[in-house]
């Protein structure tokens, strides 16, 4: 954690047409189910991709209105932002992404964590990210709600949440997402996208593109409404 910065927010991320295209594919998604990950995010929904440099393109196919947000966060771009103002230079390209739609309803929280998901995939045990971006999709006029950093002990951040504003913050901060009151139904949407530099060796280990959904029969028929149509011959 020596030398760098722990986070930046910009506000107006995207341009506006650019982001309600993207907020909409991805909350009318019909991956969007319990969440894929356990502990702190029981009470989450949402679905999951995993993918390297060479999936990228299946990502934006995928979900086409991610290929405006994409360029602008993974890799070099997310990792210059938690740089230091004086070091304007990485020392570590991200070069694979846990990316995760998130949903938290009111009354939800997230409990204090240190995002290190592709751990287990990569079988890399002290595996953390080089940097941690969030996009704000749907954050309802509410109380609460605010993302709390921490470096050790030490709270070093409170961002709170609104729409269109991107956060990036140093994969070593563990962090947590309050609870927000004031707007019953209402649910908080963010995409989270876990940035990591893995070797070689490590990176071979995960899959180029892999999606995970536990949203049941919906979601698979959706996968497969979109592959080519196979042609079949009926016998005589």
């Amino acid at each position: 954690m020596a030398c760098v910065w722990p986070y930046r927010v910009k506000r107006d991320a995207l341009p506006r047409a650019d982001f309600d295209a993207l907020r909409d594919a991805l909350l009318t998604s019909p991956l969007v189910g319990r969440s894929t990950l356990t502990g702190p995010f029981q009470s989450s929904r949402g679905f999951a991709v995993i993918f390297r440099a060479e999936g990228i393109a299946k990502v934006t196919q995928r979900f086409a209105p991610l290929a405006a947000y994409l360029p602008a966060i993974l890799g070099a771009p997310g990792a210059v932002a938690v740089a230091p103002f004086w070091r304007r230079t990485h020392r570590r390209t991200p070069n694979a992404w846990y990316l995760n739609v998130l949903l938290v309803s009111e009354g939800g929280t997230v409990g204090r964590h240190v995002d290190a998901t592709l751990r287990k995939p990569a079988e890399a045990p002290e595996a953390i990210p080089e940097c941690v971006s969030v996009l704000y999709l749907d954050v309802p006029k509410a109380r609460g709600g605010q993302l709390k950093l921490y470096l050790g002990r030490l709270p070093v951040g409170s961002v709170r949440p609104q729409d269109n504003q991107l956060v990036h913050f140093h994969g070593g901060l563990s962090h947590e997402v309050c609870a927000f009151s004031g707007a019953p139904g209402a649910v908080r949407a963010s995409l989270v996208v876990e940035q990591y530099h893995f070797a070689p060796e490590v990176l071979a280990r995960l899959p180029a593109f892999q999606l995970d959904s536990r949203a049941g029969f919906a979601a698979y028929l959706d996968a497969h409404a979109r592959r080519e149509a196979t042609r079949f011959e009926l016998e005589e």
